[in-house]
């Protein structure tokens, strides 16, 4: 598996609404796709006008097993970015509340 950044700009219009995606997201990568696809993290984004996005961090078999899972899972996906490499300076912090 390879590991890559998935951007989803202003996807959901709230924490509750991203709340529920996120359990559609973990059950069809657990159930349904386990051996294509991994989430790893995510990182909730302030859109502005009440509306969140993210930057998940996957490991997957490919793009296209990313756009499958989230079309079974109803997510939005504005770009899937290959990671190169990993630097890790820091580890990540503490959860921030939303």
């Amino acid at each position: 598996m390879n590991t890559y950044v998935i951007l989803r700009r202003s996807g959901w219009r709230s924490g509750d609404e991203l709340e529920t995606a996120a359990g559609r997201s973990k059950q069809v990568g657990d159930e349904e796709m386990s051996d294509d696809i991994r989430w790893i993290r995510s990182y909730v984004l302030e859109e502005g006008g009440g509306s969140v996005g993210t930057v998940c961090i996957y490991q997957a078999t490919s793009p296209e097993a990313i756009r499958e899972h989230a079309e079974r899972a109803d997510l939005p996906v504005d770009e899937i970015i290959p990671v190169a490499d990993t630097v890790i300076v820091r580890p990540d912090p503490e959860a921030a509340s939303v």
